[in-house]
């Protein structure tokens, strides 16, 4: 029997493992990995930095240490493969967060929730790069709710445990997918990246009722856009998390995992079943 939800619960492991390596680091003297989110030595010899970090201190005048400009490198060559924001779904620590507002709203139907446009978080990205070069400091470092909950995880309860009951607020009752979708600018930097990605959800209009359980569980919902999908066989880049709810959601399995490489071929038995439902 396929279980319910695999790709969630690995989502989970991975993101409690990355803060698991990260607290044996600093407590215990792990040397798997030793740093944060934001800059890592792994296994003691490869660096890896956060991107976005590292465009920050350059928008100061300031130019990072060679190791931090080949760890930022490694890390985007990484995501690009695996998709931009991957690191969204599989890595940040507010990700349970926003999935926890999601399955809230969901139940609660508040009304009169606000929505902004996705691209607002790279207005966010760019506005904050803005401010870096003007006050000569990393802007988003110090105020990043992501930093602040994984430093409280890794280093000890504190403020930064705010962030969930905050976030939970803003995205259940407030803003639509607030800080993920809308607002975070770590999210609009990887959307990015995430646009020519080769790893991919597919799509095989062959299979699909249009149901919509994707479109229901999906944090981008944006993504699924039919037409395209039926075109391309892909679901839209950049915005997609690669979070794989939408393929664990779908009863006739239409999604999978893929790249953008294959050929959009739709199987014998999605064609008959497709056939069968138009007669």
């Amino acid at each position: 029997m396929r279980a319910r939800y695999p790709y969630l619960v690995a989502r989970r492991l991975a993101q409690a493992s990355v803060i698991a390596v990260l607290w044996g680091g600093a407590h215990l003297g792990w040397s798997l990995a030793r740093g944060d989110l934001s800059s890592t030595l792994l296994l003691g010899t490869v660096p890896l930095s956060d991107p976005f970090a590292l465009l920050q201190v350059l928008a100061t005048g300031h130019l990072p240490a060679t190791t931090a400009l080949l760890g930022g490198a490694l890390t985007l060559g990484a995501y690009w493969l695996l998709g931009g924001r991957a690191w969204c779904a599989w890595v940040c620590p507010v990700n349970p967060v926003a999935d926890m507002a999601g399955w809230l709203r969901r139940r609660l139907s508040p009304r009169g929730l606000l929505e902004i446009d996705g691209e607002a978080r790279l207005w966010v990205a760019a506005g904050l790069l803005a401010l870096s070069a003007i006050v000569g400091t990393p802007a988003f470092e110090a105020v990043s709710p992501i930093g602040a909950l994984q430093r409280d995880l890794v280093y000890g309860l504190g403020a930064g445990l705010l962030v969930v009951p905050l976030l939970l607020l803003l995205d259940t009752l407030v803003l639509r997918h607030g800080w993920c979708g809308s607002l975070c600018p770590l999210g609009g930097f990887w959307s990015v990246v995430g646009a020519a990605s080769v790893v991919r959800v597919r799509f095989d209009v062959a299979r699909c009722d249009r149901c919509g359980d994707c479109a229901i569980v999906c944090p981008e919902s944006q993504v699924l856009r039919f037409g395209d999908m039926e075109r391309t066989g892909l679901v839209r880049s950049g915005d997609c998390s690669n979070c794989m709810r939408c393929v664990e959601v779908c009863p006739r399995d239409a999604l999978h995992l893929g790249t953008r490489f294959h050929s959009n071929s739709h199987s014998p038995e999605g064609s008959e079943n497709a056939t069968r439902q138009s007669a």
